[in-house]
């Protein structure tokens, strides 16, 4: 019981990390800050334009491939990965 336990607390901690990440980069980059980050330019863009678009596509992107890292690396250490 109490590595189920452990186990879904990391997970817990994973997801929630996931959220914080995605809230920050697509309301506060996006939204909230975009002013700030206009003044600064990408590619002869406007980083906030830059962000509210594409960033924050990448940024999910990412933390797709991350989560699914982590999760494959806690299956390993409370043994309960697929084979």
């Amino acid at each position: 019981m109490e590595n189920k336990t452990s186990y879904w607390q990391e997970n817990l901690r994973l997801i929630f990390i996931c959220l914080i990440i995605w809230f920050v980069v697509s309301f506060g980059l996006g939204i909230m800050f975009v002013e700030e980050l206009n003044t600064i330019r990408l590619g002869g863009y406007k980083l906030g334009f830059w962000f509210a678009q594409q960033g924050s596509i990448y940024t999910f992107l990412g933390l797709i491939f991350w989560y699914t890292k982590k999760m494959n690396d806690l299956d390993k250490k409370y043994n309960v990965e697929e084979e």
